[in-house]
């Protein structure tokens, strides 16, 4: 009896403590200021032609709103949403018995209440924190707002597959108003929320079959329908739309969310800009080089080979088209912003314009051959040229960039001191910490596309540094400017120089180097009607070709987001997406080429060995200098008896930093004795 009563007073105090914490809770919300789900926050996206392309979503009012779409959606997420206070006291037990029960936080309980707070002010992390305040907000909306109003909101703003808002998504699937959608319509919509990136029927048919299933059925469960309407809606056959009859196209969909990062960015424009309703932002984004390069890509068939590309106006920094994956739908993630790959050879074009100021010429030769390069503490480096091939014989700069000759590179790397290519790369605007070391010029540091691009930009608008940017101006609703882009150029190339560099990057596809070896993107050549200046680079894991000419600067990435190796299959598709968005984009405009300055001149020499051509040269090349560094008869331009004297210089250092380590550490051990006799 006395346990009885234990239990009958400790349950009593919780109920009591249950009801009071509701109570005061309710308090607390009540005197609070009342939070915003306004229908008015939305924003409207132009492209570089005032042209609207995509605006956040289209409220309807619930009154609109298909039946049997509510119906769905209550019957899936929320059953008793009518009937609790937002938040489900019996489903939250069950998750957190499970929760602990299984160690993880993997169990859900969230109401429709819940996941609009969520989706209005909190991120998905699976804390209890986040959960707590989650179940603060879904009270807070409870306290202020009607059921209806709640469920209207969460349907106008709800994630279906990468298109938000009921209205959107049932246009954008089935071409239709949300007001229209049949039984069978309605249960696969209602499907997609519990995981957007999986149950969308453009991702995965039979994934959202299964989904749909269990929408009906639970609809039946909820008497909402007959078992009869449940076999027949199942049975019937949709035809889903998708991109083909919208504008809103996975692409646009990466470019719309890389513009609002940039709106976060932007100092003079507050974080609650979008809660104002009707913010205007006009962007770069050109519809013709945007649809070029989406079709190039959806043209491939790529498998689970990731892509992402930027193709950008170099004269001042605007991103005129953007894919920041393969399937906007399947994952949001965007590669060309946030994503920080190896960028092999790339790197490599930074490095010879530091060579050509530091007194290089594109006629300096370096012998090619297998080689080891020792370092102190017995370190060595042993880099290898793609397939082995190796010129076993004085190497031009200039073939050294058309066979991306990796022998070459680290030579001039070392020669230059490892210092001098970070410095240029910061100088460019490669900010991230990049460790000077000797594999640093074969490209194994990790940098995103964005910045890669950005870079290559001061190469193609002969030495001005932009930078890269979506939005052009902001307006509010009532026209006024709220900001707008100012151009913002920096000088911080020779322009000789980068003339020199840019007419070296055309030889990777110029067939007076078809000999030993071949240029790296010769397989383009008969693709091209431009002259262009374009570096590809390989590694295990990651592809990427950058090139330019005065009008666009491309970059194109392909590789595998866990990292796995590519096969024979996956080699080419990065080449051909650039070179078709190219000359896709620029059929339509003249084919310019750069200005020679005034203090280059050009020689004919022998395009592998630099040495000037004379008439025993079996073949000769134009090769540009700056005045009074070309080369004559009587000079050598092989640097390698340099670098060797550089290198013995290094290892006389090497043995004699050793020298000093032993010397140092025989008297810290004779010290070390004497200290022991005195103890």
């Amino acid at each position: 009896m006395r346990i009885l009563k234990k239990i009958r007073k400790l349950l009593t105090f919780f109920i009591i403590a249950f009801l009071l914490g509701n109570l005061g809770l309710y308090i607390y919300c009540l005197i609070t200021p009342k939070i915003q789900i306004t229908r008015n926050q939305s924003y409207y996206l132009y492209d570089d032609n005032d042209n609207l392309v995509f605006n956040n979503y289209s409220w309807l009012a619930l009154d609109d709103i298909s039946n049997y779409l509510i119906d769905a959606t209550l019957s899936t997420e929320d059953r008793h949403f009518y009937y609790h206070i937002g938040f489900d006291y019996f489903r939250i037990g069950k998750a957190i018995i499970k929760n602990l029960t299984s160690k993880s936080l993997s169990e859900g309980a969230s109401t429709i209440t819940q996941q609009y707070a969520r989706n209005l002010y909190l991120n998905y992390d699976k804390t209890w924190k986040r959960k707590i305040d989650e179940a603060i907000l879904a009270f807070e909306l409870e306290t202020h707002y009607t059921k209806n109003e709640i469920l209207e909101g969460y349907l106008n703003t709800i994630n279906y597959g990468g298109v938000y808002g009921i209205e959107n998504a049932s246009r954008y699937y089935f071409n239709k108003s949300a007001s229209e959608l049949t039984l069978a319509e309605a249960a696969m919509l209602a499907g997609i929320p519990q995981s957007p990136a999986n149950n969308s029927p453009l991702i995965n048919l039979r994934k959202a079959k299964e989904r749909q299933k269990i929408v009906l059925q639970l609809m039946v469960n909820n008497k909402k329908i007959t078992t009869k309407q449940m076999n027949d809606a199942f049975k019937e056959s949709l035809t889903y739309v998708g991109e083909s009859n919208t504008s809103i196209t996975s692409g646009k969909l990466y470019f719309k969310d890389a513009v609002l990062n940039e709106l976060k960015e932007i100092p003079s424009i507050p974080d609650s800009i979008l809660t104002t309703g009707g913010i205007k932002i006009y962007t770069t984004l050109n519809n013709g080089a945007q649809s070029e390069l989406e079709n190039s890509v959806n043209s491939k068939k790529m498998g689970e080979l990731e892509v992402a590309a930027i193709l950008m106006n170099p004269d001042n920094g605007e991103i005129m088209a953007l894919v920041g994956g393969s399937n906007y739908n399947q994952s949001q993630f965007n590669r060309a912003i946030n994503a920080k790959r190896q960028v092999g050879s790339t790197m490599k074009p930074f490095l010879y314009y530091a060579a050509l100021e530091n007194g290089f010429t594109s006629a300096s030769s370096f012998i090619s051959e297998k080689t080891t390069f020792s370092f102190s503490n017995n370190k060595t480096y042993t880099p290898k040229n793609y397939n082995d091939k190796y010129a076993n014989g004085p190497l031009s700069m200039g073939a050294a960039i058309a066979y991306s000759d990796n022998i070459y590179a680290v030579k001039t790397h070392l020669f230059l001191g490892e210092k001098k290519l970070v410095s240029i790369a910061n100088r460019l605007g490669i900010n991230g910490e990049l460790e000077a070391v000797p594999s640093l010029a074969l490209g194994t540091e990790e940098i995103s596309l964005f910045d890669m691009v950005t870079s290559y930009a001061a190469f193609a608008n002969m030495g001005n540094k932009v930078n890269g940017h979506f939005i052009k101006k902001i307006e509010d609703s009532n026209g006024k400017v709220l900001y707008e882009y100012k151009d913002e150029k920096v000088n911080i190339l020779n322009e000789s120089l980068v003339y020199i560099l840019n007419e070296m990057l055309t030889y990777t596809h110029d067939t007076d180097f078809i000999d030993y070896n071949y240029p790296t993107l010769i397989s383009l050549l008969p693709k091209m009607t431009n002259k262009y200046a374009v570096k590809s680079g390989t590694t295990n894991t990651d592809m990427w070709i950058i090139g330019y000419n005065k009008n666009a600067v491309l970059g194109v990435w392909t590789g595998y987001d866990d990292n796995r190796e590519f096969t024979s299959l996956d080699t080419s598709h990065h080449k051909d997406i650039w070179i078709e968005t190219m000359e896709g984009y620029l059929k339509d405009k003249k084919n310019e080429w750069y200005e020679v300055p005034n203090n280059i001149v050009g020689v004919l020499v022998n395009p592998l060995t630099g040495e000037i051509a004379d008439t025993n040269t079996k073949r000769s090349k134009m090769f540009y200098f700056v005045k009074g560094t070309e080369p004559h008869s009587d000079y050598s331009y092989n640097l390698d008896s340099v670098f060797k004297e550089d290198q013995n210089d290094m290892d006389d250092a090497n043995k004699n930093m050793q020298k000093n380590d032993e010397e140092n550490n025989e008297i810290e051990s004779n010290l070390e004795n004497n200290n022991n006799d005195n103890s």
